[in-house]
């Protein structure tokens, strides 16, 4: 038997995916036409042998539990089941801390997924390396430009046996062009690792603030790194492992991003779109006679209304309520629950957010993004850098008003263009 634990963090950790996630956990915004943690639990369904999948993070209980109760009656041969963190313990910590339930039914091989990637997930291809070379974990990584290597956690792979022989956590100088996906599978033995782990650091840091105090000097307890209880995936776990010849590497040739910043959204909207015209085409709308014109991959929700004379795609996902009008063209955009698009208007590289209204002859567009951009946040300096336009919850967009390339947050009402602007 098989188990699998999400890692889906809590509410301070999405800030960069504001103004979107004011209202919504980062893990449940709807990417690809369902919720980004969805993709990682459908390819969860289909590993040999996993019965059971674990939500850890530190949001309040009720907030999956809507979300799950879904994922029940979809996958019933499934047991979902969320487990919450009262402190923030790291990015293993709350693996280590729930190890006696996880470990509950003797699972052999345990996987472990960040929630914030947008990936092909190869999962199975993934176990079968993993129990083939018999090691305590395997790490999956994906190559990446070198020149944008350092924003990852970097794995010096041996091509021959396939081993990490090195792991270094965005390093500040090149160390390999492979990044770990945030995707890895342990052997059940990996909590005894974690407890030798924790008890050496432990030990370290005894003896480190024995050294400090000699010298009259006191240790920063509020470091991650001096904090005993905390218990560091990158840094502390997967580095040790690799030094001691324990993580072997597995390469995913699919496609893989992190979906750090509402930003970066958008083409991880497209990515798993295409992954579906390839697929699933019964999930994507088709061009019809007497209905709007379809380009490329396309969801609409069936509870849409969308004029004929409208153009839609390529890349765009319109969600549950939306009515869209004469003439209005749309391409690579996600426009959420119960928006109103006018006659004539354009949404273009962008989010449109809940309830949001854009007048006749409007115009919100945003920077394209390429599926190989790194879009890690939105703004800088608190100036909006190039990329989507983003439309909070009930934004309303005059007639013939021009948005372009910024941020609104919720609950305003634009009555003139704006231009590579933050709108509070």
């Amino acid at each position: 038997m098989n188990k699998a634990v999400i890692l889906v963090g809590g509410p301070s950790r999405a800030t960069r995916f504001r103004p979107l996630s004011m209202h919504l956990p980062q893990p449940l915004f709807p990417v690809g036409g369902k919720p980004i943690i969805w993709h990682q639990i459908k390819a969860l369904s289909a590993v040999k042998d996993l019965r059971e999948i674990i939500l850890i993070g530190f949001f309040e209980d009720y907030v999956f539990r809507s979300f799950l109760e879904k994922c029940q009656e979809e996958f019933p041969e499934i047991t979902f089941k969320y487990l919450r963190e009262y402190s923030q313990l790291g990015t293993a910590g709350g693996f280590f801390h729930f190890r006696d339930q996880i470990l509950r039914g003797g699972p052999k091989n345990i996987f472990m997924l960040y929630t914030d990637i947008c990936c092909s997930f190869p999962l199975n291809e993934l176990l079968a390396q993993h129990e083939r070379h018999g090691r305590l974990g395997t790490i999956m990584v994906t190559k990446v430009d070198r020149s944008s290597a350092r924003l990852y956690g970097c794995v010096v792979v041996d091509n021959e046996t396939k081993l990490a022989a090195h792991y270094v956590e965005k390093p500040e100088t090149y160390v390999s062009d492979m990044a770990s996906t945030g995707v890895f599978v342990f052997h059940q033995d990996i909590f005894r690792f974690m407890a030798q782990v924790m008890e050496q650091r432990a030990n370290e840091f005894d003896q480190q603030r024995a050294n400090e105090s000699a010298y009259g000097r006191s240790v920063d307890e509020a470091d991650e790194s001096h904090d005993v209880n905390r218990l560091r995936l990158e840094q502390d776990v997967l580095r040790r492992m690799a030094a001691d010849k324990k993580l072997s590497a597995y390469l995913c040739k699919g496609f893989w991003r992190q979906i750090k910043s509402a930003a970066s959204a958008v083409p991880a909207n497209g990515l798993y779109l295409q992954k579906a015209l390839g697929e699933n085409r019964s999930f994507l709308a088709e061009a019809k006679q007497d209905g709007p014109e379809i380009v490329g991959a396309v969801y609409i929700h069936p509870s849409a209304q969308i004029h004929p004379t409208a153009r839609i795609g390529p890349n765009v996902s319109i969600h549950a309520r939306v009515v869209i009008g004469p003439g209005v063209r749309v391409d690579d955009s996600i426009i959420l629950d119960n928006v109103h698009i006018k006659d004539n208007a354009a949404v273009l590289h962008s989010i449109v957010g809940w309830d949001s209204r854009i007048g006749m002859w409007g115009r919100v567009e945003g920077s394209p993004i390429t599926s190989s951009d790194d879009i890690d946040e939105v703004t800088h300096a608190g100036v909006k850098v190039n990329s989507i336009c983003i439309l909070g919850e009930d934004v309303q967009v005059k007639d013939e008003v021009f948005i372009r390339n910024s941020i609104v947050l919720p609950h305003k009402d634009l009555a003139s263009n704006k231009h590579n602007e933050i709108i509070m």
